[in-house]
């Protein structure tokens, strides 16, 4: 499995399609050497490596509905709409265990992306060389316009799907000559200009490197999509997304609908076994 890379797009609630295909891995012992995972992607990454599967199925599925999870009345109190604290420290450390010494002890290089406050352009932290990669989750996963920057080794931070919304070219840069990529958009979808671009320049007036590059991430974002669909004719990428028939809201609440998004990834990682098996074939032969 040499350079080759497993790439996690976010997406909000969309990545329990991430993390169905991510338990068919599990439950197999597909292992990638390189993760590399933003915001949501980030969570599934960390369930992956740490060999939980289920997990991040439960914690959205469990809490969707969950005030103490997600609630817009915390926006009105000048809090975050998801509760940070309660996602990264109650549910880890007592609802939802998170096995802390398999992930510290697993072999695979976790790259996680965040967005810099002041200059708008990606920080990447990593697994055993970042002071906290469980902060550097948090940063990647907090959205921009509801929920607070984070503090983490002099930088503050937002989400990381802001400048690198899907990292295939960090994953590339990091030497991986083969690339799974996982996404939780339709194939043929394309970002377009965002409507709070206004709002973005006078939320972050004192940071208009961040707004700047709120209102471009859609060109960042269809970028990638086009370098993707790109190596996908090359058979230099191997890519899972969802029907466009499965698209559901990045805050949603219908938990049949999160289940049925959950069951479609796992059946698509399934039906392309034998693919994943030629992958791994090929890596170990290093073609």
């Amino acid at each position: 499995m040499k350079n080759t890379g497993l790439v996690l797009e976010g997406g909000g609630m969309r990545g329990l399609y991430t993390a169905g295909v991510l338990d068919y891995f599990m439950v197999k012992g597909l292992y990638f050497p390189y993760v590399i995972g933003v915001s949501a992607g980030a969570c599934n990454a960390l369930s992956y490596i740490s060999r939980q599967p289920g997990r991040s199925y439960e914690i959205n599925t469990d809490y969707a509905n969950d005030p103490r999870y997600i609630n817009y009345i915390n926006l009105l109190k000048g809090k975050d709409l998801i509760n940070m604290e309660f996602a990264f420290n109650d549910i880890p450390d007592h609802l939802i265990p998170f096995d802390y010494e398999t992930f510290e002890e697993a072999p695979e290089r976790l790259v996680i992306p965040a967005t810099d406050c002041n200059t708008g352009k990606a920080v990447y932290f990593e697994k055993n060389r970042c002071k906290d990669i469980y902060t550097a989750a948090r940063a990647s996963s907090s959205l921009p316009f509801v929920s607070k920057m984070v503090s983490l080794e002099g930088y503050q931070l937002l989400d990381g799907g802001i400048a690198d919304p899907i990292p295939i070219f960090k994953s590339v840069e990091d030497g991986n000559t083969m690339n799974v990529v996982i996404l939780t958009k339709h194939k043929g979808y394309r970002k377009s200009p965002s409507i709070l671009q206004k709002l973005a320049k006078t939320t972050y007036l004192k940071n208009e490197e961040l707004a700047e590059a709120i209102c471009n991430r859609y060109k960042v974002y269809n970028n990638a999509l086009d370098y993707i669909e790109e190596m996908e004719k090359q058979k230099k990428v191997l890519v899972f997304r969802p029907r466009k028939s499965a698209e559901i809201d990045r805050i949603e609440r219908d938990v049949g609908k999160l289940e049925n998004l959950y069951l479609e990834g796992y059946r698509d990682a399934k039906n392309k076994a034998a693919s994943l098996e030629k992958l791994f074939d090929r890596t170990a032969a290093g073609t």
